[in-house]
């Protein structure tokens, strides 16, 4: 795994049960942001769970590439 790729896992370990807005860039127009917490990561991959409406919650995962590339966006 390169440099910066281990360094967006250990940050997000350091943010597990923390909230967070997810920022994801749909097309050059259209970004979408959620509530969310980090429920967990794993090698490659992370959880999130995003805050629907009440008290639910929806969960999606995303690659540390994702973050790389910028396709999301995350604020802790």
């Amino acid at each position: 795994m390169p440099t910066a790729l281990a360094e967006i896992k250990d940050k997000l370990d350091a943010h597990i049960g923390d909230a967070v807005t997810l920022t994801t860039h749909e097309s050059r127009h259209r970004n979408i942001e959620h509530e969310a917490v980090v429920r967990e990561t794993f090698r490659s991959v992370f959880v999130l769970d995003l805050k629907q409406e009440g008290d639910q919650f929806d969960r999606a995962s995303f690659s540390y590439t994702d973050i790389l590339t910028n396709n999301i966006e995350l604020n802790f």
